[in-house]
């Protein structure tokens, strides 16, 4: 059904054009907007005396005019009688079945493209479908993922839908209250940089028109309309994995995810496991601040020790100092590129540990 806002909308725009105050209401004789105003049961007394497959009646001194959504009146436009008015209106309804077709063939797109995503679909029924509604099964696609946490979850989907309107392929969907999906059609197989750009430009545009902040996750290009839902599937992981190795950054790549996809898999008992045999009794979480600091900007440093103590601002002997304090705690000895790889996907385990236990995963 189109949304009471797009009624509106589209009837204040006719008003404009044709200086002639019309009034909408559902069949049901609720009203959805107006200037002239009937009470709801003088509505209900006049609907009685409309005829369903007329164009055009006159009740005392106003006009009506049926519109209709796939054979049944969907709707009731009204105006004053009034040299001009029976064309205005006429051209009218044709606007609003034309938006309902348009919203109608938009709602078989939606569906088809939610039910591809889910995997509620054969193989020849994705193909048989997609040729019923013009879409091309051979254009490559991906998915986006956008998480947001406005209230205005439906301002949110028109945004995007309006920064894509161009191209009648392009499809946005609420998943839940928070998510919204874009499958959005490509020239080509574009590069990861092109990508980061379209999340990047969703991100700003949120930021600016919706005054909200969002992630926005993507998955690998889909060559093929079936593979779609595997592009999702990725984006929705890249969600769920950069919420945790990467917290700081609103646009995350399933191509960028690294070794961190690999960690989300692993089930916590194993993960316990590992901790034990590589920490013993001396966790991450007894490190302090210092310590911790030294480590990360060392690995940032591809293991520069030079590079590391300028950025720290401390003496290369301190830094040499720090290293051998941790590997005589620890074991590991991170100037030693086994090491260092062991203690890294060590440090990961624990940042997915603490996750999952913040949300209550404890299995």
């Amino acid at each position: 059904m189109v949304s009471n806002q797009i009624l509106k909308e589209t009837l204040n725009k006719i008003r404009e054009a044709s200086g002639i105050d019309f009034t909408l209401y559902r069949q049901d004789a609720t009203v959805i907007t107006a200037d002239y105003i009937r009470k709801s049961d003088e509505l209900k007394t006049i609907l009685p005396h409309m005829t369903e497959d007329a164009g055009v009646q006159e009740y005392q001194d106003r006009l009506f005019f049926n519109v209709f959504d796939s054979g049944n009146v969907e709707y009731v436009l009204s105006c004053p009688r009034r040299p001009s008015a029976e064309l205005a209106g006429k051209l009218a309804v044709i606007q609003f079945e034309q938006l309902i077709e348009t919203h109608q063939e938009r709602q078989d797109k939606d569906n088809f493209i939610k039910n591809l995503l889910m995997d509620n679909l054969l193989p020849v029924d994705i193909y048989n479908r997609a040729k019923k509604l013009n879409i091309n099964p051979r254009r490559p696609r991906v998915a986006f993922l956008i998480e947001t946490r406005s209230r205005d979850n439906e301002g949110v989907l028109e945004t995007i839908r309006s920064m894509f309107a161009e191209n009648e392929n392009d499809f946005a969907a609420s998943i839940d209250e928070s998510n919204i999906v874009l499958v959005k059609e490509l020239r080509s197989a574009e590069d990861d940089q092109e990508l980061k750009l379209i999340a990047g430009t969703i991100a700003d545009m949120m930021n600016t028109e919706v005054m909200t902040q969002v992630r926005v996750a993507y998955g690998n290009v889909a060559s093929e309309i079936r593979k779609v839902s595997n592009s999702y599937k990725e984006a929705k992981l890249a969600m769920s994995v950069g919420k945790i190795f990467n917290s700081e950054q609103n646009i995350i790549s399933y191509a960028s995810l690294g070794i961190g996809r690999l960690i989300y898999q692993l089930p916590l008992p194993m993960c316990k496991m590992f901790i034990e045999e590589i920490f013993k009794d001396k966790s991450p979480e007894t490190f302090d601040e210092e310590t911790l600091t030294t480590i990360n900007q060392f690995f940032e440093n591809s293991l520069n020790v030079s590079e590391t103590s300028r950025q720290l601002y401390i003496h290369r002997n301190t830094l040499v100092y720090r290293l051998d304090k941790i590997q005589k705690n620890t074991g590991l000895d991170l100037r030693v590129f086994d090491d260092a790889i062991t203690f890294k996907i060590a440090l990961m385990v624990v940042q997915y540990m603490r996750y999952m236990e913040k949300i209550g995963r404890v299995d």
